[in-house]
């Protein structure tokens, strides 16, 4: 375990200085949805992917995935799983 939390405040660096940019979210769907994809971008980022292709990767299969059916399934779009397509994961060290 991590004795300082410096990792978390730079991770959240960029969203706090650019809080002005998100003066266009002014409804509360709008904030919310500001905050999912930031949450994902992030998450791809702390786990070394290529953020453009995981993006794309998850936009377009999980609308085709019967996620309802079978909710196990996201745990394939997750940053950390090891079924992510190789082009997801060109950043990875």
């Amino acid at each position: 375990m991590e004795l300082s939390n410096n990792r978390a405040e730079n991770a959240i660096r960029p969203f706090v200085v650019g809080r002005r940019g998100w003066l266009f979210s002014d409804t509360t769907k709008g904030a919310k949805a500001s905050a999912v994809i930031y949450s994902i971008v992030e998450t791809a980022k702390a786990n070394k992917l290529n953020v453009y292709m995981y993006l794309v990767h998850i936009l377009s299969k999980i609308p085709g995935a019967d996620i309802k059916s079978d909710p196990s399934l996201i745990n394939d779009f997750m940053p950390w799983s090891e079924k992510l397509p190789n082009y997801c994961l060109n950043t990875r060290q």
